[in-house]
């Protein structure tokens, strides 16, 4: 045992101290109290105001439309919210928010029932031969006894330090009686199967739910399968078809074969550049026209009245016409061109007509490059003519060889990356590989931020930089504690809101073909990045600044990783409540109020010139579960993990809030808020599954751990079994259920005119509350998708023609503000924009079908 003599001056601060913990969890309550109670109040306060914001979908979509209307009080949505039901949700959200739902009802279920055990049995089995911290009874530690792995004197300036796995008591005495921990065996096995008892019911549920939704639809989706792998010798519609057909699982409808179209892409982005360009320039010079003719008008006023009075010049006005002509000339932008060798020239001309000019040449290379022929690449998408008939394509080996005709569900053809379609195969698997292990290095690098964060926990540390901030901090506790536990936390937070953005933009450069792929890559890196930097680092290091010596250590003893994660989880207890309190309590509702996008709503406001400027501002945000996922699963982990130990009760019952206001949250940005086209129905459940499991492994090595560290081996050895079923079952779950989340059963098909063939058993499949969705002639997959076709947009969009305001809707106003709705709902020049959607208090035009 060493023994470390700290510095009288400086009073070192042990941010894993349960004692100091307990006051500093009232600091952090008030601060979340703060924080969340302000973008609740400040979302009740806006939302009847912004409708057009925070209704966005409520307002554009036919399927949100059904939805209950809710009232424009300052809490009275709240009872409205919450009596939507799974039904609907599901018919006008889809089965994406249906299943995102799910595990914040299931957690709900779990975790009040884990957190009614933890109260009846086992706080008071804590208190008696451990210890319980309590809200109300901070020094109620220094009355039990001293049990912990790491044992420390409060008062004293002395700080005890132990080596692993050796723990010596001074006194054999104050040795609790440990056949207490037996209790821990037994719940740690009923918590394990209460998990999993959840987890399965809920997977049942939702694979009946979407084995009866997918059944009854027709949707293009479900109908196309993707082939890949196809031999250049098949590569013609012809030779696909005729080979499809021949296998005799149902007739081809549609064939279309992906192209190496990079040349027409590339096209195409430089027309939406160029575009852009143009109708900023066109908004300049209609700004600068608008303020002439004000500033003309009125002097043209004052001049005739002085006129009348003197009677006098005649022959000004023409004048002044030739002087406004020449005015209105000056008001046009230029642009410079360069020219000659080396582009060593240049010349300013009308930036107007130069881009008018580029645009018509381009116009004129994309006409001809789509009458182009393009070489076929090995993919190919099939549509059949049944559900049943593509069900049977992508459960069968198509062909003997090696990666030749590899049959998969195909995404939905709005959700389909083009460019990244036409990439070869192992150009896709390259940039995987790369961007994969630049993210795991990241990941791991990014422990040294993390490790400066730690800093802020140690006064001591902030008294080498900041001696005037030190005797302040020790004069004010709820500062000192603020600084040492609220700031940390908080900034903890925003770092995992941060990085996930980052991890969106490597993983729409991996080369997916999807962007439901994409949505489920972020899921896997940013779970990654958020349970390894917040969970590990924290818990297995003790702090960041130990990470590299304890991985270091965890490497010449495989069993040291699992017993200092067993050690050091009880020490940071504090820090995860503060962590889960924060989360839930403080930052949730500021994802209602939707912070983000309000805040920089005035920058990008300021950077828009053009009507389609304003018109892509009013969009609503789009809705990614990998952002939001990650962090809910964290905080499951954590609850299960700590379930058992003393700290549990306090984390189960902020995991219970925090499970409570993500719900509800996420439902209303789900329902009324947000966009979210993407289908990742087939991979995520899954995803959480597995993640779960992940924590139970995690919950049982603690537990094993803990009790063997305290002498228990044969308690301990006991846990030990826990952790292969549970690995075993994670292979049973892929098996099972895993290809119902996957594929759609053939019974689960509704047939035309053989309704009942499917439904031997009504038990078989989910009962809804109503047959609303059976009898809907679309269901919420086929509106979207309607007229969907698999081809590269590129190919057939129109080439819209530029956004630009008619100077007479200009003129109506010289105020900012108002010429902003002007822009928006002005006639777009040449008939390019036909009708208007009402969002409220703004109007956004929609292009017709002949201009999208």
């Amino acid at each position: 045992m060493n023994l470390v003599l700290l510095d009288e001056e400086c009073e070192r601060y042990n941010p894993f101290d349960p004692h100091r913990g307990q006051e500093q969890i009232y600091v952090q309550l008030t601060l979340s109290l703060a924080l969340g109670l302000s973008a609740l109040f400040g979302f009740c306060f806006l939302r009847p105001r912004w409708k057009s914001f925070y209704a966005a979908r409520k307002c554009r979509s036919i399927s949100a439309s059904e939805l209950p209307e809710l009232p424009d009080s300052f809490l009275g949505w709240i009872p409205i919210l919450h009596n939507v039901t799974e039904d609907q949700v599901l018919e006008t959200a889809g089965l994406d928010a249906y299943v995102f739902l799910a595990f914040f009802k299931m957690s709900i279920r779990l975790f009040s029932t884990i957190f009614f055990i933890a109260i009846v049995v086992l706080a008071p089995i804590n208190s008696h031969f451990d210890w319980l911290p309590t809200f109300g009874d901070p020094q109620g530690l220094h009355n039990s006894s001293e049990t912990n792995l790491f044992s420390y004197n409060h008062h004293n300036t002395v700080l005890m330090t132990i080596s692993l796995p050796t723990v010596v008591l001074a006194n054999k005495k104050d040795v609790p009686d440990p056949t207490y921990l037996w209790a821990y065996l037994i719940f740690t096995y009923v918590f394990t199967g209460l998990a999993i008892h959840f987890m399965t019911s809920q997977t049942k549920k939702i694979i009946k739910v979407r084995q009866k939704y997918l059944g009854c639809q027709s949707s293009v989706t479900y109908r196309t399968f993707k082939l890949s792998g196809v031999p250049p010798e098949l590569r013609t519609k012809s030779k696909i078809r005729d080979l499809i057909n021949n296998f005799g699982i149902g007739r081809v409808r549609n064939v279309s074969i992906a192209r190496n179209w990079k040349n027409l892409d590339r096209l195409m982005d430089e027309r939406a550049k160029l575009l852009k360009k143009l109708e900023a320039v066109w908004a300049i010079y209609l700004n600068k026209k608008s303020f002439k003719e004000n500033k003309l008008s009125k002097n043209q006023s004052l001049y005739l009245r002085d006129s009348i009075q003197t009677s006098q010049a005649e022959d000004e006005p023409l004048l002044n016409q030739g002087q406004n002509s020449t005015e209105y000339d000056n008001c046009r932008p230029k642009s410079k061109v360069y020219f000659g060798i080396f582009s060593w020239h240049s010349r300013k001309v009308d930036a107007i007509d130069l881009y008018e000019e580029r645009l018509r040449r381009l116009d004129e290379k994309i006409i001809n490059a789509r009458n182009d022929q393009y070489p076929s690449t090995s993919t190919a998408f099939i549509t059949m003519d049944s559900i049943s008939a593509c069900q049977i394509a992508v459960q069968t080996l198509l062909d003997p060889s090696p990666l030749h005709l590899i049959a998969k569900p195909a995404p939905a053809p709005t959700d389909i990356v083009w460019q990244n379609i036409n990439l070869p195969r192992y150009n896709r698997m390259i940039r995987a590989w790369v961007i994969t292990i630049f993210i795991i290095v990241l990941t791991i690098f990014w422990v040294v931020p993390v490790a400066a964060l730690a800093g802020l926990l140690d006064i001591c540390s902030i008294q080498h930089f900041l001696p005037k901030l030190v005797k302040i901090l020790s004069s004010h506790d709820i500062l000192k504690s603020l600084v040492q536990t609220g700031l940390p936390t908080l900034v903890v937070s925003l770092l995992n809101i941060g990085v996930p953005f980052l991890y969106d933009f490597l993983s729409n450069q991996q080369g997916m073909t999807s962007q439901g792929d994409v949505e489920l890559s972020l899921i896997s890196k940013n779970f990654f990045f958020t349970f390894f930097n917040v969970f590990l680092t924290f818990t297995v290091a003790g702090t960041a600044t130990k990470f590299w010596s304890t991985l270091h250590d965890s490497l010449k003893d495989t069993t040291f990783l699992a017993l200092k994660l067993a050690g050091s989880v009880q020490q940071v207890a504090v820090f995860f409540t503060n962590f889960i309190l924060l989360q839930g309590i403080g930052l949730i509702p500021f994802r209602l109020l939707e912070f983000g996008s309000v805040s920089l709503y005035p920058i990008m406001r300021m950077c828009s010139k053009s009507p389609r400027d304003y018109w892509e501002l009013m969009q609503p945000p789009v809705f990614k579960y990998g952002f939001y996922l990650p962090s809910a699963i964290l905080v499951y982990i954590l609850c299960i993990v700590y379930s058992i130990l003393p700290a549990g009760y306090m984390v189960l019952f902020f995991g219970i809030i925090y499970f409570i206001n993500s719900y509800y949250t996420y439902k209303y940005q789900l329902l009324y808020a947000m966009d979210h086209p993407q289908h990742v129905t087939e991979g995520a459940w899954p995803i959480i599954c597995y993640r779960i499991l992940l924590g139970l492994c995690v919950f049982q090595i603690v537990m094993a751990g803990i009790i063997a560290l305290k002498n228990q081996f044969y308690a301990a050895s006991l846990v030990v079994p826990l952790i292969p079923f549970t690995i075993w079952y994670s292979y049973y779950f892929g098996r099972t259920y895993h290809p119902l989340m996957k594929f759609i059963a053939f019974r689960s098909i509704q047939r035309k005119g053989n309704t009942n063939v499917n439904n031997v058993e009504d038990t078989s499949l989910i009962n809804f509350e109503t047959n609303d969705l059976l009898q809907r002639n679309d269901t919420f997959d086929e509106e979207r998708e309607e007229e969907s076709q698999y081809l590269n947009p590129n190919l057939s969009a129109p080439l819209v023609k530029p956004w630009i305001m008619q100077s007479s809707e200009l003129n109506r106003s010289s105020n900012y503000i108002e010429n902003e709705e002007a822009l928006v709902t002005s006639i777009i020049r040449e008939n390019s924009v036909t009708s208007s959607l009402s969002l409220g208090d703004t109007h956004v035009w929609r292009q017709n079908s002949n201009n999208v």
